[in-house]
């Protein structure tokens, strides 16, 4: 028996077609198991909760506590079973996941299973255990549940971010920040967008200066300079050498304190020094850490931590060394390891607590009371292990916030402005911190840059204080902007060229625009990343980039699918027009299917944002029902229903009439400009270019420009190479032309003759192509519609044929050119370049040859040649580039 298996397995960390959260998509055969239900399975369900008892309380479709274990009753397929069982694993994981569903392919064995994650290496390990799981039930054989889950949170406490870094990113998107992890594996955190953004690494800001942070680390250093200003600090010094470190100890008096001179987190650190052979021991421990070492004065009292951000007081805690209670059975060692059960603690600093690790500093400490780890404690004896309180190390924290006298307060407000930390934590000795430290012989021990703040977010007791959203509020005050405008394009064809168009728009008004698009990124008008960048990544890139003042994002199906998208929501998002170009490729099988991974980028508009339509193609006023911001049609027809009916309840639009653009709002219209003043519409011969413009002017109208701006935009954006390169541009070699396009499809192929026509020539020659992950039935009715309007026909292939046999797409475009209904001539050339140099050899005067590409520059190099292979008598020496109006 085939045992069931996962075929693929992915993660969508942003928006995307199944959740507007992050999520897991794996894609399960369940080979032999496929069509059987749980009720046929005697006994499954019943060891499946004997495992996993709170499946029990999942709602599931009957929404309400035991709904699936009505479902599995009722009978089930092993799918939906695994959703589950993922989810709850990542629940027991500390992970309050409860979205989930299954949906069948194509294939009856393969199931989707979908399921939400916070931790993506969470997400496929609670799926891979699911899955092992329920194969091992089915085969009646043992599984180590328990083991698993261990497993399962190792792996979380090794990716997650700690609880320092988890409460400010939380923080940030209750505001509504967009919060972008910039390295995986660290915790270095981007919030905001373009040039709106700032940085934080646990709790080192963006404004954190390097300097200060230095200073800090440098406790010599830090300590003089504190000193000089007033500020109690501990008698001591730095020194270098074991001689120093006992000259300086008997010279202050015991007991001292040693510890490295730049370290954290309490390593290295002893406290209570009496005599000198603890001297050689501690100085011996500090120098693991550092080649200098602190030497200073214990002082009695409680260990406390203020933290100051922004220049105030945020919270305060004291800090209680790790300690076991005797229960007059167990050793210390047992008590310790009762001690590191709690769930509370794990390693490092992922969880609220640190687990108490033994070390040469415990065993110390046991020394000095007479104790080791197989010692017993009597029953209610507390014995402490530490003698720091660091929750680095295994202390704990109470919230001492209230009780902080306002002159310590201002002192350690006024410490952090001295050192010139944003963000600090002051650690204090003092009897008691509602006193004067000046009146109690406390002093302000270390200063700390990046100091841990899940003491005050999660104390041991105490009132839990809000450290993070105070970090995300100094960062981000009332008023300052975390966002830059974010614009998404996408749509079957044109998205290219009103991307690039809207960039256009927004340059003209002085503002940085970073645009990604099919031939790559740029930050205004450089290239900083070539290829075909519609995809979430390249959008990453733009958001990411300091200097970019507004986005604007050709953004694509594949990518959509595959991957989500690259923002969390976007302003303005535009639909250029929605055909079955796609059908057929990545479980899109009818245009429903199309239509909702498209709507996607329309809901991702923010209530105050706007979404652009075209109303001439009811595919796409069919979104409008997915959209939950304001409309913008765009139409090119004189009588449109829809745009009429819009604008009768106040709507906005864009249209022609009279061959001239107006823009309006309700009743009131606005004269924009004569489609032959553009020169993308070749002075109106363009038709599809002027669709392409009704989309960028309503994205003007979206964005704010005024009628003058949009309409001296779109005056100046032309089909030149330097505009709208591989859209549209026109070689005139005198005798004969040719138009540069990326038309691949029946819808480009038409629209391009269309203008073609319009241009006017003696023969329109085509060569023509098409990807070979379209189906075969939409490669033939592109051939079919190229064999209605081009007389003669060269068929290439891509150089990527993306699973076809090489010829394969060819004989099909060819078979369609065939059948288009009317005689014409067809060469098949399966290489591009090679296509386009035939095609030049036989050019006929008068002739227009069109060239749908794949590759554009291969292209140009050849038409920047072409005066020298064509054969045609009058071709001049040299081409020239022209747009609508030298036509």
């Amino acid at each position: 028996m085939k045992k069931m298996d996962i075929e693929d397995i992915r993660a969508f960390l942003g928006r995307n077609i199944y959740s507007k959260n992050p999520c897991i998509l794996m894609r399960l055969n369940l080979q032999n198991w496929a069509g059987i239900s749980t009720e046929k399975v005697p006994g499954f369900s019943e060891a499946l909760l004997e495992l996993i008892p709170e499946l029990i309380e999942h709602h599931c479709s009957p929404g309400k506590p035991g709904g699936f274990l009505e479902r599995m009753e009722e009978g089930t397929f092993f799918g939906h079973v695994i959703e589950h069982t993922a989810i709850e694993l990542q629940r027991r994981a500390g992970y309050p996941i409860n979205f989930g569903k299954t949906r069948g392919t194509d294939d009856p064995n393969v199931y989707e299973v979908i399921y939400g994650c916070e931790v993506k290496e969470v997400g496929y390990a609670a799926g891979t255990i699911a899955v092992d799981l329920v194969k091992n039930l089915l085969e009646k054989k043992y599984y180590p549940i328990q083991e698993k889950i261990i497993e399962l949170k190792a792996i979380a406490e090794k990716y997650d971010y700690g609880p320092s870094t988890r409460a400010i990113i939380k923080a940030a998107r209750s505001r509504g920040i967009p919060v972008i992890p910039l390295k995986e594996g660290t915790s270095l955190i981007q919030l905001g967008t373009g040039k709106h953004q700032t940085r934080f690494m646990a709790t080192i800001s963006g404004e954190t200066r390097c300097m200060a942070v230095d200073l800090a680390e440098d406790k010599g250093l830090c300590k003089e300079l504190l000193e000089e200003a007033g500020i109690p600090v501990p008698k001591g010094g730095t020194v270098d050498t074991l001689k120093g470190a006992l000259c300086l100890a008997e010279l202050i008096g015991y007991p001292v304190v040693l510890k490295p001179h730049n370290g954290n987190h309490g390593k290295g650190v002893s406290l209570n020094i009496n005599e000198e052979k603890e001297v050689v021991e501690a100085y011996k421990e500090a120098s693991l850490y550092s080649s200098r070492i602190v030497v200073e004065k214990q002082l009695e009292g409680r260990n406390y931590r203020l933290l100051v951000i922004g220049g105030r007081m945020a919270a305060a805690s004291e800090r209680v060394p790790p300690s076991v209670v005797g229960d007059g059975v167990s050793s210390v060692q047992d008590l310790i390891q009762e001690l590191n059960n709690n769930p509370l603690r794990g390693e490092g600093h992922g969880k609220p607590l640190t687990k108490v690790t033994v070390d040469s500093h415990v065993l110390r400490v046991l020394r000095k009371k007479g104790l080791s780890l197989d010692s017993i404690p009597s029953y209610g004896e507390r014995i402490f292990l530490r003698h720091n309180g660091n929750l680095s190390t295994g202390g704990q924290a109470e919230d001492v916030t209230d009780l902080v006298h306002p002159d310590n307060i201002f002192m350690a407000e006024r410490t952090a402005k001295i050192v010139g930390l944003d963000i600090a934590g002051l650690d204090i000795m003092s009897t008691d911190i509602s006193l004067p430290l000046l009146e109690n012989q406390g002093a302000i021990i270390e200063i700390n840059a990046a100091p841990g703040i899940r003491m005050h977010e999660y104390p041991s007791s105490g009132k839990p204080r809000k450290t993070g959203e105070a970090i995300v509020d100094m960062l981000f005050p009332p008023g300052k902007k975390s966002r830059i405008p974010v614009i998404s394009i996408t749509g079957t064809n044109g998205k290219t060229t009103v991307t690039r168009m809207t960039a256009h728009l927004l340059k003209q008004k002085g503002i940085t625009v970073g645009m990604t698009s099919t031939d790559g990124i740029y930050i205004n008008d450089r290239c900083i990343m070539k290829g075909d960048t519609t995809g979430p990544k390249s959008a990453q890139t733009v958001l990411k980039d300091p200097s970019v003042e507004a986005a604007v994002l050709e953004t694509a199906r594949g990518g959509i699918i595959r991957s989500g998208l690259g923002y969390d929501s976007c302003d303005i998002a535009v639909i250029t027009n929605i055909t079955c170009d796609h059908l057929g490729q990545d479980g899109i099988k009818d245009m429903q299917d199309l239509l909702y991974v498209k709507s996607l980028v329309a809901e991702s508009v923010h209530p105050e944002g706007c979404v652009i339509l075209n109303a001439d193609d009811p595919n796409v006023v069919e979104i409008s029902r997915w959209v939950r911001a304001e409309v913008i049609y765009f139409s090119k027809k004189k009588n449109n229903v829809i745009l009429k009916r819009h604008l009768s309840q106040g709507g906005k639009a864009v249209f022609i009439r009279s061959n001239s653009i107006y823009t309006a709002e309700g009743l009131k219209i606005k004269f924009l400009g004569r489609v032959t003043e553009l020169p993308v519409t070749l002075k109106g011969k363009a038709s599809h270019h002027i669709e392409n413009a009704l989309a960028a002017a309503a994205v003007g109208k979206a964005f704010g420009l005024t009628v003058k701006e949009i309409s001296d935009g779109l005056k100046s954006f032309s089909l030149t190479l330097s505009h709208n390169p591989g859209r549209g541009n026109i070689f005139d070699y005198g005798s004969f032309k040719v138009i540069v396009d990326y038309g691949h499809n029946e819808a480009g192929f038409l629209s391009v003759a269309d203008m073609c026509r319009k241009i006017g020539a003696r023969r329109l020659v085509a060569i023509i192509g098409v990807p070979g992950d379209r189906s075969d039935e939409l490669i033939k009715k592109a051939g079919a519609a190229a064999g209605r309007v081009f007389d003669y026909i060269y068929i290439k292939e891509d150089q990527f044929l993306r699973g076809r046999k090489k010829g394969e797409v060819a004989s099909i475009l060819e078979q369609g050119a065939m059948e288009g209904g009317r005689e014409v001539k067809t060469k098949v050339v399966l290489q591009e370049e090679k296509a386009l140099y035939t095609a030049l050899q036989s050019l006929e005067e008068g002739d227009l040859l069109i060239i749908f590409y794949e590759k554009l520059e291969p292209v140009l190099k050849i038409l920047d040649k072409a005066h020298q292979m064509v054969n045609v008598s009058s071709a001049p020496k040299k081409r020239k580039i022209v747009s609508g109006p030298a036509i």
